[in-house]
């Protein structure tokens, strides 16, 4: 049969947003199987833990298998960044349900599909929510050092303007685990806002510190902290915790499917890995069973999905994009 391939974390601390995606294509092409026993399409899943240099041993792996037309994935920018140009060469189509970088869509490949709104639209929008709706006149930025967390805070820190302390403009490094000296800084300078620009795995374990320590003004963050995982982590120092998501709420029929397959809630990017699968399948659907023929098929490709419309540029970004707020309670 042919065959969609879906990269990105399945284990380790992020593997919570990969599973999402993951479960979101499964589902996608179940439900497409069931009802085209003529047409079935099997889904193979390749873990990246997120991290781009295992990525970078993988994604040979994906192009040389013949059976693979198609690619959902990879799910973070590092990764991404690191493997598109193999995608590329290949000619196999390859669309992110995650990844938002906004450089990933500059590097000339014709292959790079985003089923998301970029760090372009996201950072200016998170920024201006706290400037303009919080009222937030000073402002930490953290960032993690990966290609995200970097992309990331940048865009955040310029829209922030001199609402964004410089002399809390820090730091950290995925992977870790004590933030003292961040949450030193920050005491220092008793910001209205933190905005952490990284994952859920060091988000938890920092808002907890910054909460031990005291701080009691605002944690705020993005679509890498957004999900279950950060709360559970995080316990009380989550509560009122400001996420922005390029990701939409997922619809009560959508939401009601995933948890009688799943045995749990959609979570950030279940309905991108749905709605990407979805549109892959309608292109075999169509009769486009090699590489180039679903690339084609993917890059004109209109279509309203569960979580959004989907149309996309000669660069591979959406045409129309939005941000979503949300608040842990």
């Amino acid at each position: 049969p042919v065959t969609i391939a879906m990269a990105g974390a399945l284990n380790g601390p992020d593997a919570a947003l990969g599973i999402n995606i993951k479960n979101g294509v499964q589902l996608a092409l179940d439900k497409h199987n069931a009802a085209n026993p003529g047409c079935q399409i099997a889904l193979k899943s390749f873990d990246t833990e997120g991290d781009p240099q295992k990525a970078t041993a993988i994604a040979p792996q994906i192009v040389d298998d013949a059976s693979i037309i198609g690619l959902v994935g990879p799910a973070f920018s590092g990764e991404t960044k690191a493997t598109g140009g193999v995608f590329d060469q290949a000619g196999l189509v390859a669309a992110t349900a995650s990844a938002t970088n906004v450089t990933l869509s500059e590097q000339g490949w014709k292959t790079f599909l985003r089923g998301l709104a970029n760090d372009g639209v996201q950072g200016p929008s998170v920024a201006n929510y706290m400037k303009n709706t919080l009222g937030d006149k000073k402002v930490c930025v953290v960032d993690d050092s990966t290609d995200y967390g970097t992309g990331l805070a940048k865009a955040v820190r310029d829209t922030l303007g001199p609402v964004a302390a410089e002399a809390c403009n820090i730091s950290v490094k995925k992977g870790d685990k004590d933030f003292s000296a961040a949450v030193t800084q920050v005491k220092g300078q008793s910001p209205d806002s933190v905005f952490y620009s990284g994952y859920y795995a060091e988000a938890a374990p920092f808002v907890q510190q910054l909460r031990d320590a005291g701080f009691a003004g605002r944690f705020v963050s993005a679509d890498g902290t957004k999900d279950e995982e950060f709360v559970k982590q995080a316990g009380q120092s989550a509560q009122d915790a400001v996420l922005s998501c390029p990701c939409g709420p997922a619809s009560p029929e959508f939401a009601a499917e995933y948890t009688a397959k799943f045995n749990q809630a959609p979570g950030t990017y279940s309905t991108e890995g749905y709605d990407l699968g979805t549109i892959l399948a309608r292109g075999i659907d169509s009769g486009a069973v090699t590489r180039e023929a679903l690339l084609n098929f993917a890059k004109a490709y209109e279509g309203q999905g569960v979580a959004r419309k989907y149309q996309w540029t000669d660069t591979g970004e959406l045409t129309t994009t939005l941000i979503w707020i949300y608040q842990v309670q």
